[in-house]
């Protein structure tokens, strides 16, 4: 049996059955108790599991964070779509779904606008796409809502990689956008990660104030202009507090149920 299986085994078991001894931990899956007690120790390095003053084993914080993460990605779609739907149709551009891997972005929902039938090939992202963070208003709205400790982990490489002339590759300058995107509460992407394509994105935020995903529309850059912007850009943050409020989120000192917050100013273009 391969150490993979039986650290499975033992996580399943523990989820079964609760606290345990590191004997009858090592009764149940056949094992010697040297073997056990380093598979627990191990386990308990990676912060798995945890030990108890009586001496028993039970899985730790880690092992339910985990889960939960994995249920957020199960769940956001099914909690979304109908929103997706509507911020399609009312802004008549592409909306998108995304959370956060490392350090890029995974599509994991998307409702296509009917009226984009010229930008399907470029708009056209198959779900499960990656994306670098830094390059999307989806990745920059997560970043900017994180800590400044998971930002540096980002952005500690130096210079990052250009998808376009537009992408901001310098870290001095996105730390600036981050900035500027969390005091105003949205991100735009202006042909950043695709020539001729605009970007607007905020954050889904749940009860620790926490990103936990990003919502935006897509589309051709001139849809994107004055004075359609502001009405592109309401709608978007509109939605985003709606699914915001539903994961626990107070937008603004407001609770469930409460009348959408007014946003953080107009827009602010980016020095080139």
């Amino acid at each position: 049996m391969s150490s993979i299986q039986r650290t499975f085994d033992l996580l399943e078991l523990l989820a079964r059955k609760g606290a345990m001894g590191t004997r009858a931990i090592a009764r149940d899956l056949a094992l010697p108790s040297g073997s056990t007690h380093r598979l627990l120790h191990d386990l308990e390095h990676a912060s798995a599991v945890t030990r108890l003053d009586s001496g028993d084993w039970e899985l730790s914080w880690r092992v339910l964070q985990l889960a939960g993460l994995h249920l957020r990605r199960v769940e956001l779609p099914r909690l979304t779509r109908g929103v997706l739907e509507e911020l399609s149709a009312r802004t008549n551009e592409t909306a998108f779904l995304a959370v956060q891997s490392g350090n890029e972005i995974v599509y994991i929902d998307k409702v296509q606008s009917s009226s984009e039938l010229q930008m399907q090939l470029q708009l056209n992202v198959e779900l499960g796409a990656r994306r670098p963070i830094h390059c999307t208003a989806l990745g920059k709205a997560l970043m900017a809502f994180q800590s400044e400790i998971r930002q540096e982990r980002l952005l500690a490489h130096g210079v990052l990689s250009a998808c376009t002339p537009n992408t901001i590759t310098d870290p001095i300058m996105m730390r600036q956008e981050l900035q500027r995107i969390r005091a105003r509460g949205y991100a735009t992407d202006e042909e950043e990660i695709l020539t001729g394509v605009n970007c607007i994105a905020v954050p889904i935020l749940d009860h620790l104030d926490r990103s936990v995903a990003a919502i935006s529309i897509a589309g051709p850059a001139p849809n994107f202009s004055e004075p359609r912007f502001d009405d592109l850009l309401a709608s978007v943050v509109t939605a985003g507090q709606s699914l915001s409020r539903q994961l626990g989120h107070v937008v603004d000192g407001q609770p469930d149920g409460a009348t959408t917050a007014p946003l953080h100013g107009s827009r602010e273009l980016r020095n080139p």
